[in-house]
């Protein structure tokens, strides 16, 4: 099954440039979201974070009275794109199928401010999150989830904190784990499937500006020790270039210790979580991982 750049003309986001590349994705909702769901409120705050004010948007879940688990959520988008609209369509599904809370944080961005800049706002969110609970009427619970590039800060986060208590569980979508060594999914959907080879160099070229791709804070299945880390659920899609270093880091935590959950949905493509108002199965897919998301909190 291969999907197109349809909406983008056929083109990589990589060829509309930083600024292109933003609009691009912002016009995703509109033609293929499905209406918003409803949550019982949604306001957005901030925090004071290692740069400067972060903003975030939270979603309180209906029909809650009290204290509920929370949901710390970063986007995708390579790093370089997405912001809180991009993602307001899956974040109230997940708050509304896993009757929780969610947080979602909107980190620097590269250029402006690469690598680590955006993986400190995220740290930074949950250590807000986490000691401030009364903030979010949260009763204590609180997890890290993700797609794609979100998907690996979710990852980084959680091993960056998990000497001093971390997140109760990892929600990782799509998530990147290597970029040092391209998978054979990488090779396989290199073309014709969404995201494709040349728009993922440039978003990580972009993200890291130098940096190396071998930290164990970008490349998770890299660190040395991934012992102790939260338990995991890590969904992958079948036409996916990073479909491969989802299942290694799925294998590596197992290897590990880490309970982990695990779902390749055969048939979607990179970012079906954007897809639901206009694929077949993506929809079912989103609620799914909210079914997961609930289990989660529960087993904390």
């Amino acid at each position: 099954m291969k999907l197109m750049n349809r909406a983008n003309g056929g083109r990589g986001l990589h060829a509309f440039g930083v600024q292109g590349a933003r609009e691009q994705m912002a016009r995703l909702p509109a033609l293929m979201d499905p209406d918003a769901p409803k949550v019982l409120r949604v306001h957005e705050s901030e925090f004071d974070g290692p740069r400067g004010m972060v903003r975030v948007r939270i979603y309180a879940p209906p029909g809650v009275h009290g204290d509920a688990p929370v949901l710390l959520y970063f986007h995708g988008g390579g790093g370089v794109v997405g912001d809180l609209e991009t993602h307001d369509v899956p974040c109230r599904t997940l708050c509304r199928e896993a009757e929780c809370t969610v947080v979602s944080v909107e980190y620097g961005l590269a250029p402006e401010d690469p690598y680590p800049a955006g993986l400190d706002d995220c740290v930074a969110a949950f250590r807000w999150i986490r000691d401030n609970p009364e903030l979010v009427a949260s009763d204590g619970r609180v997890a890290v989830g993700g797609d794609s590039m979100g998907g690996n800060l979710a990852a980084s986060v959680a091993l960056q904190t998990r000497d001093e208590g971390g997140p109760c569980f990892q929600l990782l979508i799509y998530p990147m784990t290597d970029p040092v060594e391209p998978s054979a999914s990488r090779k396989a959907f290199a073309q014709g499937f969404l995201l494709e080879a040349d728009t993922i160099e440039w978003f990580e070229r972009t993200y890291l500006d130098g940096a190396d791709p071998s930290d164990p804070r970008i490349a998770v299945l890299r660190a040395p020790e991934l012992a102790g880390v939260a338990p995991a659920y890590i969904a992958t899609a079948g036409f996916d270039p990073l479909r491969d270093e989802g299942h290694a880091y799925a294998d590596a935590l197992e290897a590990a210790g880490v309970a982990v959950s695990r779902r390749c949905f055969g048939d979607q493509v990179h970012g079906f979580l954007h897809m639901t108002g206009a694929v077949p199965g993506a929809a079912a897919a989103l609620e799914e991982l909210g079914e997961a998301l609930a289990a989660g909190f529960a087993a904390s």
